[in-house]
């Protein structure tokens, strides 16, 4: 068939296609009013523009038959396409025109769209991150992951209280995504194996009678930026098999008819499903093994459309980055699919395995390194067991062969955890199935191969490598702020925006008087959007004078909001004593998600949320200290946030945070970072230098060192700023109505077991604080910092952390796509 001509970039073709998609593909007409139809038209026409280059990248990928990388996640925080889109074609200026011409304005039709609901916290940003940055390298990288009907949830804050709605995000569908369903997969659950051998003498195993669900695709678009280039990120959408029972519907019973249906829907239903429960957890794995079967069956299936029975070259062509240990299940999923669909033998189908997988880690937590018990294994996924129990039992062979009689490291090693229930270590899994296991950040990366993951080092040293995290200036800075942006291409060009590094061509100009002014005026006024925003979603006023002092990310203890509120509680007991020699006026917000069954992360919201109606109605407070907690922390709220904040909260415990991400793209934005040495606060204190970091509290050496010895009340004792916070707390200053509600918290941080050291830290933080502070009311100083920290951000691109996985693990080379005709 032939294809039609590409579309036009100028303000003339968009606004034409505009009022066709409008008045034709979506039937409104001149009476119609709602700006969601107008917005639908918008994107449909940018749309239509990326799809000759989505086209054309595709064959240029296939005719040219390149290695490709697959990149497996459960969670792509992918925020909206509009703007991104609109920014990687170079379009915005002349859809704004076009838009004015129709008596249409861009910011009530970018407001339409609604933050797509795939992901959480970094670690989904993070993928979003990389696919944006493969498509802008144009390294051929299909991104898989799951299309969840409902995201984590939104958050809305009742009496202090974190409450959770369902988010029905794609209530009025999603425009930028096209179904495939002629690609659809047929995944399998529970059910039972069984195994003969052949005349041949060959075995064969079958898994029979298993309640099968459909995989069926949704493809979203990845526009690089202005090179032709469009990636795909794949979805699974779940279905059923058949869509009811007619038996069961004409014997009278319709909830018994369409029971498959609905049991088939419910894996792709929602986002993090609470595993607390026996049904959450089965819900969980499901979700997971979801993901990785219908993505390598894609992969398989378009393997041997193109090359036939013939896998020999498989491994040379293909390889698959496993993001933590969610997707990990591919592992033995693959031995399943070249084994028992395509009849390899067992070292055969190794072979090509343990070449193909790749494993990144993103946690310090031995806690959050997923374990699955065997007996659910057994239930859902049997043959999946069966292979596992295999890879097992042919790994510690090898260990026992390098340490003989070595008893304690097999347990230590197994994949198979033998305590009072059998459990599956995904993460042991993936090391075992993976040529690379790599960390995200330099401290994180050593700390795995000192701590977690000590035994496998040692066994293969090759494996393991670093890759620190970073973030897409393109939505990061070029999109979300745009004054910022136009400063800065007009001070050093556009080149910047696909090479970061180029900003620190900015250097010399923070010794510029007139360029440090018009720096803070972009500050000034990305400060009176965010205070716009905090007035309109917390009821609370922020005076752009202020100092704005930010955390926002996942609620989490290791993360540490609530030293962040012990001080703003500190700040509070100054005023109410009359301490305010040197006082510098102080507006600090806070936001994240907690996840529903962590409660002491949901009561630490509590805490926060009283502690800002105390400060903020106390008229002493007034013009000195605010204090507000945004609900619903998400994308295009950080695209507000990070280019009005003033002093970024990068506060975990050292050793906790595998890099954080957050970090980047305050840093980027000329937020200048209190933190510890933790994650990527420690490359980014030495890319910045020292000087325009405020650092504070223990190293993760002397965490360390303190467990075991640990007095929290007698640091508390010995520090009289910290006594005074804890008597407010104690004394109910701040839940004289809800008595005893916050005496959990009052333990944890007084608890010599407490693993997160809050108060070993108070002081040293408390300090930190007034150092910036002082450094604030030096406003000339203090822009001269925030251009450094923005002029020395280039490393903490995502261009530069895909270059190095494209060069170490994936050996991928750029390739671009055929012209658009």
């Amino acid at each position: 068939m032939t294809e039609l001509p590409a579309r036009t970039l100028d303000a003339d073709g968009l606004a034409s296609d505009l009022r066709r998609h409008y008045s034709h593909t979506l039937g409104r007409d001149k009476y119609c009013t709602t700006p969601h139809y107008a917005y639908q038209a918008l994107a449909l026409t940018v749309r239509d523009r990326l799809m000759d280059r989505w086209k054309n990248t595709n064959y240029a990928y296939i005719e040219q038959d390149s290695r490709r990388a697959y990149y497996l996640s459960l969670e792509y925080l992918m925020g909206r396409a509009l703007g991104n889109a609109m920014l990687n074609l170079g379009i915005q200026d002349a859809a704004t025109q076009a838009l004015g011409e129709l008596g249409l304005v861009m910011e009530e039709l970018a407001d339409c769209e609604r933050d797509a609901g795939l992901g959480n916290g970094g670690l989904g940003r993070l993928a979003a991150c990389f696919l944006d940055s493969c498509a802008t390298l144009q390294l051929p990288v299909i991104g898989y992951g799951l299309r969840y009907e409902y995201g984590m949830f939104r958050q809305e804050i009742a009496d202090g209280h974190q409450v959770e709605e369902p988010d029905h995000w794609l209530r009025n569908g999603h425009v930028w995504e096209l179904e495939r369903p002629e690609y659809t997969q047929r995944i399998q659950f529970g059910g039972h194996t069984e195994s003969w051998t052949d005349e041949f003498g060959k075995l064969h195993v079958r898994w029979l009678n298993t309640h099968d669900v459909l995989a069926v695709p949704y493809d979203v678009p990845i526009p690089g930026y202005r090179n032709g280039t469009v990636n795909t990120l794949r979805l699974w959408k779940s279905a059923a098999t058949d869509e009811f029972d007619l038996g069961e519907f004409n014997a009278g019973s319709y909830t018994e008819s369409v029971r498959a249906k609905n049991d088939a829907e419910h894996i792709t239903m929602v986002l993090y499903p609470n595993d607390a429960s026996e049904s959450g957890k089965e819900l969980r794995l499901k979700q997971q093994y979801f993901l990785a079967s219908a993505s390598l069956q894609d992969v398989l299936r378009h393997w041997i459309k193109f090359h036939g029975s013939d896998f020999s070259q498989f491994a040379e062509k293909n390889c698959f980055q496993l993001n933590d240990t969610h997707p990990t299940i591919a592992v033995a999923e693959l031995m399943r699919l070249l084994m028992d669909v395509n009849g390899m033998e067992w070292e055969d189908a190794w072979g090509i395995t343990s070449r193909t997988m790749a494993y990144t880690n993103h946690t310090l937590l031995p806690e959050a390194l997923e374990k699955w018990p065997v007996r659910l294994f057994r239930r859902l996924l049997p043959r999946l067991l069966d292979i596992i129990f295999e890879i097992n039992a042919r790994f510690l062979k090898q260990v026992a062969q390098r340490w003989p009689g070595d008893t304690e490291r097999l347990a230590r090693m197994s994949i198979i955890e033998e305590n009072h229930e059998q459990m599956v270590r995904m993460a042991y899994l993936a090391i075992v199935g993976s040529y690379s296991v790599n960390g995200v950040a330099a401290l994180h990366s050593q700390l795995l191969t000192e701590g977690l993951f000590r035994d496998f080092y040692e066994l293969w040293p090759d494996k393991f490598n670093n890759k620190t995290n970073g973030v897409t200036q393109r939505r990061w800075l070029a999109a979300c702020n745009p004054g910022l942006s136009r400063l800065i291409t007009e001070s050093i060009g556009g080149d910047w925006v696909s090479d970061l590094a180029q900003l620190r061509r900015l250097l010399p100009l923070a010794d510029d008087a007139l360029f440090r002014e018009r720096w803070r005026t972009v500050k000034f006024d990305n400060k009176v959007r965010l205070a716009a925003l905090v007035q309109d979603d917390c009821g609370v006023s922020f005076d752009p004078e202020m100092m704005f002092d930010v955390q926002v990310k996942r609620i989490h203890e290791y993360k540490r909001q609530l030293l962040n509120v012990l001080h703003v509680i500190h700040l509070y007991d100054r005023i109410k004593r009359g301490d305010m020699g040197d006082w510098t006026p102080r507006a600090v917000l806070i936001g994240g998600k907690a996840a529903p069954g962590y409660a002491m992360a949901k009561r630490i919201i509590k805490l926060i949320n009283n502690v800002a109606d105390v400060i903020n109605s106390d008229p002493d407070t007034f013009g000195l200290l605010r204090l507000a907690f945004l609900p619903d922390y998400r994308v295009s709220a950080m695209e507000v946030i990070c280019p009005g904040t003033d002093l970024s909260e990068q506060i975990s415990t050292a050793g906790k945070e595998a890099s954080g991400t957050g970090n980047m793209k305050f840093m980027m934005n000329g937020a200048i970072t209190i933190g510890t040495l933790d994650g990527a606060n420690i490359e980014i204190r030495e890319e910045a230098g020292e000087e325009n970091f405020f650092l504070f509290g223990l190293t993760a050496a002397e965490v360390e060192a303190l467990r075991g010895n640990y007095d929290p009340n007698a640091i508390i004792a010995a520090d009289a700023d910290l006594m005074r916070v804890m008597a407010l707390i104690e004394a109910g200053q701040f839940n004289q109505l809800e008595p005893g509600i916050f005496d959990s918290i009052v333990h944890a941080i007084r608890n010599p077991h407490d693993p997160w050291l809050v108060a070993a830290d108070f002081r040293s933080y408390v300090d930190a604080q007034r150092r910036a502070a002082a450094a604030y009311r030096d406003q000339d100083s203090w822009t001269r910092m925030s251009i450094i920290n923005s002029a020395t951000s280039g490393k903490f691109s995502t261009d530069r952390t895909i270059s190095e996985y494209a060069a170490d693990i994936w050996k991928l080379q750029p390739l671009a796509a055929y012209d658009v005709k």
